[in-house]
Order: C-alpha cells, then sequence, then structure tokens
C-alpha cells in the first residue's frame, strides 16, 4: 500500500501582468498558506518520503514551504514535466519513483491535480490553490502505478475549510 499526496500549488500572484506564466510568484495569501499545509501533513503524521513538484516558481515554492514545516529531510525534486500536466504524464513521474516510498507528495496545476485525483479514485472534487488530498493506492511499488490503479481518497484538505 502506497500514500500519494496530491497538492495543487498555493496562490500567485498576477501583480505583474507581463510576467511569464512559469515566473509567477506565490502571493501574500499564498506564503501563509503553504506552511500550514506542511504543518497539516506534520500534525497528521503524513510526512513525504519524497516531494516531487513542477518546475513552476509558484509550485517549486509551495513545496519547499510544505517541506520545511512538515519537517521534511529530503530535498524537494524538481520536473517541467509536472508543469500544467496531465494526469497520466503525473502518473509516468510517480512511476519513475524507485519504489521504497511509502508516502510521496506531488506538487503540480489545474487541471492535471484533480484530473489525477479522478482518475485515481474516481471522486469529482474541486481543488482550489493549496488543496490537499491524501489517496490510498494499493501498490506494492511506484513502478505499477497507473491510469487503472484504484485508489481511495482519504482525505482533502481546502485551505478555507481549516480555516472556518
Amino acid at each position: 500500500m502506497k500514500t500519494l499526496l496530491i497538492l495543487r500549488h498555493a496562490k500567485s500572484s498576477w501583480n505583474d501582468a507581463g510576467m511569464d506564466d512559469h515566473d509567477r510568484p506565490l502571493n501574500k495569501r499564498g506564503k501563509r498558506v503553504a506552511p500550514q499545509m506542511g504543518r497539516l501533513l506534520k500534525g497528521q503524521d503524513l510526512v513525504p518520503e519524497v516531494i516531487v513538484s513542477s518546475t513552476a516558481q509558484r509550485a517549486k515554492k509551495t513545496a519547499e514551504l510544505v517541506a520545511e514545516n512538515c519537517s521534511y529531510l529530503g530535498t524537494v525534486e524538481v520536473t517541467q514535466r509536472l508543469y500544467h500536466a496531465s494526469a497520466a504524464e503525473a502518473i509516468s513521474v510517480l512511476a519513475e519513483l524507485d519504489g521504497d516510498q511509502a508516502c510521496v507528495l506531488l506538487v503540480a496545476h489545474n487541471p492535471g491535480v484533480e484530473g489525477l485525483l479522478e482518475g485515481l479514485t474516481g471522486e469529482v472534487a474541486a481543488m482550489p490553490t493549496a488543496a490537499l488530498a491524501q489517496v490510498e493506492l494499493p501498490i506494492d511499488q511506484w513502478p505499477s502505478l497507473s491510469l487503472a490503479t484504484e485508489g481511495t481518497l482519504i482525505n482533502l484538505w481546502r485551505p478555507r475549510e481549516l480555516e472556518e
């Protein structure tokens, strides 16, 4: 059994209309909420063994802030392949992991994260910025992950719901 944590990047800034989408930073809210999601992971005893992120600035910074606040010990792995990746591409990235990690955090973008959640669990759920899904997967090794894998949605945390 494996645990996949799917995190949509935190809220990003649109202040510079001329800035390339890939380079947009987190805004004030994003910088506040990303550490909150890291503390949530720590409190739920869901510290990942691997964090893999899109290369986009907003996703990388989200991953770094989450890592700092959940006591993650590794380095954040980044890949261009997760920048606006489809569910199939995200699964391809995950299937390249060596297989030993029980819990992996993937930080990426919509609509790919919603598509990944739906593809693996059959659950249609909104994933606003910084939303985090916990999915249990009936696999022993990451290379056996595919779109045909039937996982179970265990939890879905949305920042606005946590603030209430």
